[in-house]
């Protein structure tokens, strides 16, 4: 507030110094001028020479006035008035401000002090004006401040302080502000410096006052006999009073540093609920909900809340005010309440979302997983009010009708099964019960539903698998076939290569014939390896030393557009995989990524041990926990559709165009992997890239046991990498021999092969002709070799009745699937060869050979 001064000063007001005024006169300039003029006509009229004395003693005269004046206005005397300083109004405001104002100079001494200043340092007139340093000097709770403030005023810069001035013999003391500042910006005004004093202690009191209040209202907050917490939007507790502190076993420091999420103290999906309240702008709400708090060492305790929530005009919440009340109580003290604590506890705490809807859909009541649910769905607190925006758009006409039925009161309305709404592919369950006809005003109908996302995607594995399956026995049987058809295609070849010689016009035609055999038999293994039904021969090995070998075959497979990074973990642990399939699969992989970027990229293939503990985190769909090393096989091409990822290593399923794949390369992947025990999963974005990522168990070496395997092999491997060629071996040889096949074509062109070898041949087409060919011969017979899957009586069985009769009698088995397919039929520690079909006359041959060789 302010007074405007008054023109007379009252008895008790400081009189302070008038100040001369000094004002010019325009009048006092023209009576001079009029009167020089005037002096000047007189002298002209009494001559030139009467007038000469007085013309010069009229100069002098001016002179010495005007000589008087330059010594006056240098000593400043005499000085140029200056209206903005003469003016009374500006003058009135500074001498009557209520805080005191003072100028000092650069020496520190006080050039202007006004009445509030001179009264608040005590000072009797402008004469004893003391600077503040001086005022206050002596005092130990003021000399800092004050020292802070000359410090500033040297400096040209400004300064506040606020101290107490405490009174003398017990009086009440006194708070003051002082600032300090420069007089102006130009360089002389900033040598002075402009000091306020003002009394501040009414101030003070009332903000002490007001904290007091403060103080006293949170603590009959704290210690009232419910509980008070506020959660912002983010979920985190700002504010917990003491007593809900203390029903959670919380230490309040601990929950005003912001330590503690919503989450933390709300029991299960409690937490949903307070944050399912629809925005409405502008809007308070008030919501009650009945759930578990959650304490410090995990036991739970009812209650019910009452949340408050303001809405922001544009929508956002703010700070919740939620008012807690214990229910803990209410089961000891009240049956009913005891009840209704127990079933409010059931409803929220089931893991079926629940809720009561009306005949639009509108969600009635719902617990606390259904809020959660309808959240995670849609993201949205409005899908908790209505039950519809929680299903998808193409589906919703399914529970609207399911929800007409129940509003009609029918009974034993079927489960719907739709899809949720959202951005993710997610399916729900809902069982619609209707409700009694007396709440069908406000509820239609009772909605239990569950997610049945995770239910779907392991039936549609459990079906890709069980169709996996199938067409691997189909593929299996299939390859079988063709087996036969091959090796008697092949064996007929041989013959005719056999009869004709480079030089004959046919011979280029049968090389042809044989050309596509091969080929054809290639493209069976891969149909076997499909199947897991080929035969591998696994050793111990150690994938970077076997990476780090097809590296120059990979760069030339790859081409220069396609750059090949190659890192390998550290210590790798051992494998046992067949070489030669795992280097097929590492091909494979490595030439559809190629495809995959026609313009160029990476291609990055890192191993890595994983181990038991990581598996377990990561939980690979279907894969045990267990050791494994890693293969991941990585490329930055165009990457693989969503809807055909799951397709990929299907038989015959190609993306490329016709002829430019056999669609095979992936499921013979995927078989290898899996006869080899190991797990194959791909990650795959379009427009980033692909990523397989192959799971191979780690094998246990036994150093006694496999230090003597490992170098035999392995000096067999240097020994064929550098020895020459051998010359060719002497196939021919004598003996008899019992030829088992039931195809005839086969059996023939077999027995037709052997005896032009020099063996003595016996033909059976099954199981049961070979028993009798062996009693004809009275067992005298060097080797028996026999096809494993024929009528009457299979190969298995065969070996097993020929041993007891002859347990020396040694065997070959010659099928068109794998040897582990049918080993496990055998008893055990039996020996025997085999021969996987198709095979050539020179392979027939070799291995009766070596079969009948002496031990």
């Amino acid at each position: 507030m302010s007074a405007e001064p008054d023109n007379e000063a009252s008895p008790d007001q400081v009189n302070l110094p008038e100040r001369p005024r000094r004002s010019g006169s325009i009048l006092l300039i023209l009576l001079v001028a009029f009167g020089l003029v005037a002096v000047a006509i007189a002298l002209m009229t009494i001559g030139r020479a009467q007038a000469q004395p007085y013309i010069l003693g009229l100069l002098s005269l001016l002179a010495t006035v005007g000589l008087f004046n330059l010594f006056a206005f240098a000593a400043g005397i005499v000085r140029f008035a200056d209206k903005a300083t003469d003016d009374p109004v500006m003058g009135a405001i500074a001498d009557h401000a209520f805080d005191g104002l003072a100028v000092t100079d650069p020496r520190g001494h006080v050039v202007y002090a006004n009445a509030a200043y001179l009264s608040m340092t005590g000072a009797a007139s402008p004469q004893e004006a003391r600077p503040v340093e001086r005022v206050f000097i002596g005092n130990p709770d003021v000399s800092e401040a004050v020292f802070r403030l000359l410090k500033a005023a040297r400096e040209g810069k400004r300064q506040q302080e606020e101290v107490r001035i405490t009174a003398a013999e017990g009086g009440q003391g006194r708070w003051l502000r002082m600032r300090v500042r420069p007089l102006g910006q130009t360089k002389r005004h900033a040598r002075y410096a402009v000091w306020s004093i003002a009394d501040i202690t009414r101030d003070r009191e009332r903000q002490e006052d007001v904290f007091q209040e403060l103080q006293h209202a949170i603590e009959y907050l704290d210690h009232a006999p419910c509980g008070f917490f506020s959660v912002n939007p983010e979920g985190s507790l700002v504010y917990v009073n003491a007593t809900l502190a203390n029903w959670l076993d919380y230490d309040l420091a601990e929950i005003g540093s912001g330590g503690l999420k919503l989450a933390d103290v709300v029991s299960g999906d409690g937490a949903s609920l307070l944050t399912s309240i629809v925005a409405v702008p502008g809007e308070v709400r008030t919501e009650v909900f009945d759930i578990d708090l959650k304490m410090r060492g995990g036991k739970t305790m009812p209650a019910r809340l009452y949340h408050k929530l303001a809405f922001g005009a544009d929508g956002k919440p703010g700070a919740s005010r939620t008012l807690v009340i214990s229910r803990a109580r209410d089961e000891r003290s009240d049956p009913d309440r005891a009840a209704e604590v127990r079933f409010m506890r059931f409803f929220d705490h089931t893991p079926m979302a629940i809720a009561t809807v009306d005949r639009g859909g509108a969600v009635v009541r719902a617990n606390a997983r259904f809020a959660k649910l309808a959240q995670s769905v849609s993201g949205d607190a409005a899908a908790a009010k209505s039950i519809f925006r929680a299903v998808s758009q193409r589906d919703r006409h399914l529970l609207i009708a399911a929800i007409n039925q129940a509003a009609e009161g029918q009974a034993d309305i079927p489960p719907v099964e739709v899809m949720l709404d959202g951005a993710k592919e997610r399916f729900g369950q809902f069982f619609v019960t209707a409700v009694d006809e007396d709440e069908r005003e406000t509820e239609a109908a009772i909605v239990y539903m569950l997610e049945t996302t995770e239910r779907r995607a392991l039936e549609n594995q459990i079906n890709q698998s069980q169709k996996m399956e199938m067409v691997g026995q189909l593929a299996g049987g299939i390859a079988h076939d063709f087996n036969n058809v091959l090796s008697a295609i092949m064996m007929a070849n041989d013959f005719l290569l056999n009869a004709h010689k480079p030089t004959d016009p046919s011979f280029q035609d049968i090389m042809q014939i044989k050309q596509n055999a091969t080929r054809a038999a290639t493209l069976v293994r891969q149909l076997l390896a499909f199947s897991r039904r080929q035969t591998l021969r696994p050793q111990v090995l150690d994938l970077g030393d076997a990476l780090s070998d097809l590296t120059m075959l990979l760069r030339r497979l790859i081409g220069e557009k396609v750059k090949l990074d190659l890192a390998h973990g550290r210590d790798l642990w051992p494998v046992k995989v067949d070489v030669s399939q795992f280097e097929q699969v590492v091909v494979n992989l490595a030439v559809n990524a190629r495809d995959a970027m026609p313009d160029g990229g990476k291609l990055s293939v890192r191993t890595a041990n994983v181990s038991a503990d990581e598996v377990a985190q990561a939980a690979y769909k279907g894969m045990p926990v267990a050791d494994y090393v890693r293969i991941e096989i990585s490329d930055t091409g165009t990457g693989i559709p969503p809807e055909i990822r799951e397709k990929i290593f299907e038989p015959f399923f190609s993306t490329k165009e016709v002829g430019k794949g056999t669609g095979l390369g992936l499921s013979t992947v995927y078989g290898i992997i899996k006869q080899t025990g190991g797990f194959i999963y791909v990650d795959s974005e379009v427009g980033k890239g692909t990523s397989f990522q192959i799971f191979l168990p780690r094998h246990v070496v036994v150093p006694e046991a496999q230090a003597e395997p490992q170098a035999v092999n392995g000096a067999a491997r240097d020994s064929a990498a550098v020895e020459p060629p051998k010359p060719r071996a002497d196939l021919t040889g004598q003996g008899t021999i019992l030829l088992v096949e039931d195809e005839e074509g086969l059996r023939a062109l077999n027995a037709r092969g052997l005896r032009s070898r020099g063996y003595s041949v016996i033909e059976a087409s099954n199981g049961i002709e070979a028993l009798e060919a062996l009693e004809e011969c009275n067992g005298e017979l060097d080797l028996v070799v026999s096809d494993v899957v024929m009528p009457e009586m299979d190969g298995p069985t065969l070996l097993k009745v020929m041993r007891e009769k002859n347990p020396e009698i040694k065997i070959i088995f010659v099928s068109g699937y794998a040897e582990d397919a049918f080993e496990k039929s055998l008893p055990e520690n039996q020996q025997f060869a085999f021969l996987p079909k198709p095979f050539t006359l020179s392979q027939l041959v070799a291995a009766v050979k070596e079969t009948m060789a002496p031990q």
